[in-house]
This record gives structure tokens, sequence and C-alpha cells, in this order.
């Protein structure tokens, strides 16, 4: 039975937000001392056995009748968080953000081709601007250009594909299933490739992926709870706040730097996804 409760649903989220942001800040220190595949196929071990306590716990059925549209999102998340891992190695937390943030304008703009939707005058005004935010972000042709920036790039479009194909099982598929085959998938894929990479682990350095493991099923936790007691589109703009706190993590931390040129990229970026939310909330009013 689902609530209406908004100002939980944005504690919620909030609370979300910043747990991820501390889940990828101990992703970045863990892929930089080891091999980023092991990495993510221990942490996804704990994800696959977090779903299937779950969806045994809430007695939900797991059948499918589109199971490689299922194999495809799981391929898909798995490979975002191995290229943005990646990118909080080469850009730092900051950059990286920065740049990722833009997948709800990506999403906006595949939803007619991938899902029919129409995207209006106004949307793609949003797009326009979000895109002109990524380009003072990166500032091609300058030095400070890095061809790193390709990583959180690709994770974002990625996590946009991602987000548009979860929308599509939606039609025949119910949220438990595709949560629990999106953990099942990842799981399979991470350890066909991170098996071969193995590492010995540091017993400080194992403690530091026991919690990231937890954090990692806390803040899964917290997003379902998030959005069973407040509808999406009221607490979908404080999702933003995982920018805000991996920035601070970033800079306090990691020594990361804030530069001016990307404090308004974002301000665009941000402006834009924001504009592109309220747009369809107002459309469902």
């Amino acid at each position: 039975m689902t609530e209406n409760n908004t100002k939980l649903g944005i504690m919620l989220m909030i609370a979300t937000t910043l747990v991820f942001a501390l889940q990828d800040g101990i992703s970045r220190h863990l892929a930089g001392e080891y091999n980023v595949f092991m990495v993510i196929m221990v942490r996804y071990w704990f994800f696959a056995a977090f779903v299937i306590a779950l969806t045994r716990h809430q007695g939900h059925s797991v059948r499918t009748r589109q199971i490689w549209l299922q194999v495809l999102r799981g391929v898909l998340l798995v490979g975002e968080v191995y290229v943005m891992v990646l990118g909080f190695v080469y850009l730092g937390l900051v950059e990286s953000y920065a740049l990722f943030i833009a997948y709800p304008l990506i999403i906006t703009a595949l939803s007619g081709p991938i899902l029919g939707e129409q995207v209006g005058w106004r949307r793609w005004l949003a797009i326009f601007v979000g895109f002109l935010g990524m380009l003072i972000i990166l500032q091609p042709g300058r030095a400070v250009f890095s061809i790193h920036a390709i990583f959180p790039l690709s994770a974002g479009l990625m996590f946009a594909l991602y987000g548009l194909l979860t929308r599509y099982a939606a039609r025949r598929d119910t949220p438990s299933t595709s949560f629990f085959w999106t953990g099942i998938i990842g799981a399979i894929v991470a350890t066909a490739i991170g098996v071969f990479h193995w590492q010995n682990m540091s017993p400080q350095d194992w403690a530091w992926m026991a919690l990231l493991c937890i954090l990692a099923s806390l803040g899964h936790f917290l997003l379902i709870k998030c959005y069973a007691v407040a509808q999406a589109s009221a607490v979908q703009p404080f999702a933003y706040m995982q920018l805000v706190f991996g920035c601070i993590l970033g800079v306090s931390i990691f020594g990361d730097t804030l530069t001016h040129t990307t404090a308004i990229g974002v301000a665009f970026v941000v402006g834009a996804g924001l504009f592109t939310l309220w747009r369809e909330r107002a459309a469902k009013s």
C-alpha cells in the first residue's frame, strides 16, 4: 500500500543521495588502489544477495516475459558503474558528477525515438541549455579539456538508456521484477569479468569494501522507500543533492577543485534538468 507523504519522501531522497555520494567516494578510493573489475564484482555480489533477500521477504514473483530486455538493462547498468568509477579515478568526483548529471536531459532527448513520447519545443530548449552547460564544463579546444571526460559522459548515456529501458520494461514487468533482474544480471556479468582480475586486499580495505556494500544496499533500500511514500515527480529534483554531497567529498577529502566554469556549467545543466522535471509535472497536473 503506497502513501503520499511528500515531506518524508524528500527527506528520504536527500538521505539516499548522501549515501550514494559516500558510496562513490569509497569506490573511488578502492578503484584507485585495486582493479576496478574486482571492486565492482564484490559490490555486485552483495547487491545480488540483497535483491534475493528482498524478493524472498516480499514474496513477489520475478518471472518475466522479456528476459532479453532485462539482460540488456543489467548489462547497461554494470557497464555504467564500471566507466563512472573510472571517471572518479581519472577526473575526480566533482568533474565526473558535473558531466554525469546531464543524463536526465539525454533521457528526454531519446524518449521520442525509443519510447514514442512527444518532446515539445520547451524540452528541446532545456536540452540545448543543458548542452551549453556541458560545453562550459568541458571547454573544448582548451588545454583543460581531458580525454577522460569520455568516462562520465559515457556513463551518463548508458544510465539514460538504462532508465529508458526501465520505463519500457515497466509496461509488462513490475518494478520488483526489474530490480531483481538488475542485481542478478549485473552480478553475473561482473563476476564473469572480475574473477580474472582478483587481487589480495589489505584488512583495512576489506573493511572499506564491506562498508561500500552496506551503503549500496542501504541506498537502494532508501530509494525504494522514497518512491513508496511520495510521487517521483515531487522528489526527483532533490536527486541533484548527490552532486552537492559529491562535490563536498571531492573537495574536502580527495583534494578536487571546483572551478568557476564548472560551477557555471553545472548551474546550466541542473537548471535545464529542473525545468524539464517541472514541465513533466505540470503536464500531468
